[in-house]
């Protein structure tokens, strides 16, 4: 008799361990297949972490105004300049910063006309504008360069609008 028990004690022990490794084997699979659906479904586009053109342009640009600035201030500091060359560092700084300010207010004014993104260069001579659009009609061309002739002086002739995908 007491052979038999031994034999129902380890058939019992044995169906338990069984029981427990496939148990275990069990919440190591749904822990596997949930973690892997909750990545599916929580990520990012490749390139979301990348800066857009638009924004690196920005960046690009600061950058290249912060540092002109500088120099400016530099000529405007130093000792050794005379008042003609002080003068002159002044109102090109003065330009710079109106400029400056023209773009920004000129690339609020077109993306409060609906366009996603867009962004404004002023030189001497034109006025560069990319848009982010793949294609532009003649009439949102037309509103960019109405904008630009309402806040500036220069004319159609000298206003460049670049689509960019």
């Amino acid at each position: 008799m007491k052979g038999i028990k031994n034999i129902k004690v380890n058939k019992k022990k044995i169906i338990i361990l069984v029981s427990l490794v496939v148990l275990l084997v069990a919440t190591g699979c749904l822990n596997y297949f949930l973690t892997v659906r909750q990545n599916e479904s929580t990520q990012e586009p490749v390139d979301a972490g990348l800066p857009t053109f638009f924004e690196t342009y920005r960046s690009d640009r600061e950058a290249t105004r912060a540092q002109e600035i500088l120099y400016l201030e530099d000529i405007i500091s130093s000792a050794n300049s005379d008042e003609e060359t002080i003068a002159s560092a002044q109102n090109k700084k003065l330009e710079l910063v109106g400029c400056m300010e023209t773009e920004l207010a000129l690339e609020g004014l077109i993306k409060a006309k609906g366009f996603t993104d867009c962004v404004v260069t002023i030189s001497s001579e034109n006025v560069n504008v990319v848009v982010a659009d793949s294609e532009l009609t003649m009439e949102e061309t037309a509103q960019i360069m109405d904008i630009i002739a309402s806040e500036t002086d220069y004319g159609c002739e000298n206003v460049i609008v670049i689509p960019y995908v």
